[in-house]
């Protein structure tokens, strides 16, 4: 099937998704209010609340949530066929993350911009707020690990890109000065921020860049080194004030998925790539079934609970009107499900020129998880090189993306991280974490380290090899609980809830049963790391199950009291 086929099909439901149901959800389910004073003017402090431009918000929001998942994930699942992958792509990014997204931004935004983990707390139960704190801490702990091994592969693959990655920071710093100083548009700096970096990818090209002689004078891997210097990194960037680094780069980074794919679309026009997978995949007799896995393999980019953190951890402190929670929260859904759309392609169509090069590529669901980021490079370089651009030119501009988002993504989750870890604090009356932002920050910074750097699982490491596959279950869950609130808040102002019950319910019972798949094979194969981790994610799932049911019970019988109001925040 020619490749432009999808893609139109595709982006077309999500433009009428935009248009249509997200319009619908501003008015009828979330009753957005231009006049509502957002805790960005009313909290303004200059660090956490910034009242910003929806565009460079988008920018922040889209380059936080799209990190390398909805590349890996569907770059996976199209193992069993891309007609799977894409339905569900497609589906989940409208029904279900536009929903959860839009959703987190508006209550967090309702509610003095508070996490999603306190909104819990406030609006199903105090014990919600435990449950969530919980379920965030593992799942942040796991996406900064995975991320972090991630990019370190790539660099290692890709030492071509390590001069642009790092010259994106200085880059960044100085754009983000221009614009707080010049209180003047972010385009055209941003713009010329894009051109400058991948100019710099011609001079990581001629000068690559190793860490091999200081990893063996260390005697430890590659990987490792690129690990430690990268937490390191986040420890710094996570304390900085966003407007000084987070935003500027964010902003650069979104570009990149619009350049990222309009390479894509041209070189399918231009070359005519044709999908030489199968819609569906006749797999091995003993690989996992596509159903459920499917709806946890493919997390980001359908659906993701981490969308959720930063949507009430960053975004909603940065939102100058409520109307424009439509434009950041859904958009940035569909952003990344256009992202996820590119990684199904690349992988099809780009990677491989023929049905049986693609069944080397994808022969077992081991091969396809161990090769999917990679495949995801030499597809988009396959596109670019439709375009005129050499090979290696085109490998080092995919993996740039692709380290460039997951980068931010890291730096945003040791945000969210501390901001967790001081709520935990709190509850426990540690003081020194609540009071001390390097000491919390640290705390983020080492447990990830630690379990990225923690020996095992083959040779994509102990995070990504083996902790990988509770990272979906994770996510998902963490989105079940983030709809529930919603579900919550929208019920107890009688409006329709069914818009976010119905993805819900369908996460909560895709999630409890890809668990108990999971726990049986853990438990059969004797996985005694994964297996305890596996139950008690598990009695999370099923702790969350009872207390929203609760919750929206209590809501529903309440309907016919007066609604809630929430009081209107003043101008600081």
């Amino acid at each position: 099937m020619p490749a432009i086929v999808p893609v139109l099909v595709v982006l077309g439901i999500f433009y009428l998704g935009y248009r249509y149901y997200s319009s619908y959800l501003a008015r009828r389910v979330y009753g957005l209010d231009p006049e509502f004073v957002t805790p960005s003017h009313a909290m303004r402090d200059g660090v956490d609340f910034v009242p910003t431009n929806k565009h460079v918000l988008f920018g922040h929001h889209f380059t936080s949530v799209a990190g390398a998942a909805p590349i890996v994930g569907p770059a996976v699942a199209v193992f069993w066929g891309w007609g799977p992958a894409l339905l569900w792509i497609t589906l989940g990014t409208v029904f279900a993350a536009g929903v959860h997204d839009f959703g987190s931004l508006v209550v967090s935004v309702r509610h003095k911009a508070q996490s999603i983990g306190t909104l819990a707390h406030d609006i199903v139960s105090r014990r919600a707020r435990t449950l969530f704190l919980l379920i965030i801490f593992f799942l942040l702990t796991l996406v900064n690990a995975v991320f972090a091994v991630v990019i370190g592969n790539l660099l290692v693959a890709n030492p071509a890109a390590v001069i642009p990655i790092f010259l994106q920071i200085p880059l960044a710093i100085g754009i983000g000065q221009y614009i707080y100083r010049t209180r003047s548009s972010a385009l055209f700096p941003a713009i010329v921020g894009v051109l400058l970096l991948y100019l710099a990818i011609l001079l990581g090209m001629v000068l690559p860049i190793s860490v091999a002689p200081l990893a063996g004078a260390l005697g430890v891997s590659e990987r490792a080194v690129w690990i430690v210097i990268l937490f390191a990194y986040t420890f710094i960037a996570s304390q900085l004030p966003v407007w000084v680094l987070l935003q500027p780069r964010d902003y650069i980074n979104s570009h990149q998925l619009f350049i990222a794919l309009g390479v894509i679309l041209l070189g399918i026009v231009v070359g005519f790539d044709r999908i030489v997978a199968p819609v569906v995949n006749d797999v091995p007799a003993d690989a996992p079934h596509w159903f459920p896995l499917l709806f946890i393999t493919i997390a980001c980019g359908a659906v993701s609970g981490f969308h959720s953190l930063v949507a009430s951890g960053t975004s909603s402190k940065q939102l100058a009107k409520e109307t424009d929670a439509r434009y950041v929260g859904y958009m940035g859904a569909l952003g990344e499900g256009s992202l996820a759309l590119a990684a199904v392609l690349a992988v099809t169509a780009g990677a491989v020129a023929s049905t049986a090069e693609w069944n080397q590529l994808y022969s077992s669901f081991s091969v396809a998880s161990g090769g999917a980021t990679q495949n995801f490079v030499e597809g988009v370089a396959g596109f670019a090189n439709n375009l005129g651009l050499p090979i290696a030119y085109g490998t080092v501009f995919a993996a740039v993306v692709v380290i460039s988002f997951a980068a931010t993504t890291m730096d945003t989750g040791v945000r969210l991280q501390r901001y967790v870890v001081q709520e935990i604090a709190e509850t426990v009356r540690i003081r020194p974490l609540t009071r001390n932002i390097a000491a919390a920050t640290a705390v983020a910074v080492l447990i990830p380290l630690a379990l990225a750097l923690l020996p095992g699982g083959g040779e994509k490491g102990y995070a990504f090899g083996v902790l990988w596959q509770l990272f979906g279950t994770t996510n998902q869950l963490t989105a079940g609980l983030a709809l529930a609130v919603i579900a919550v808040w929208v019920t107890k102002r009688r409006r329709n809830p069914i818009a976010v019950l119905v993805p819900l319910v369908f996460l909560l019972f895709m999630t409890t049963w890809a668990l108990v798949i999971n726990m049986i094979e853990f438990i059969e194969a004797q996985q005694w790391v994964l297996a305890p981790l596996d139950v008690i994610i598990f009695v999370l799932a099923i702790w969350l199950i009872v207390e929203a049911a609760l919750a929206l019970w209590q809501a529903w019988s309440s309907r016919t009291s007066e609604p809630e109001r929430e009081a209107p925040l003043s101008e600081s």
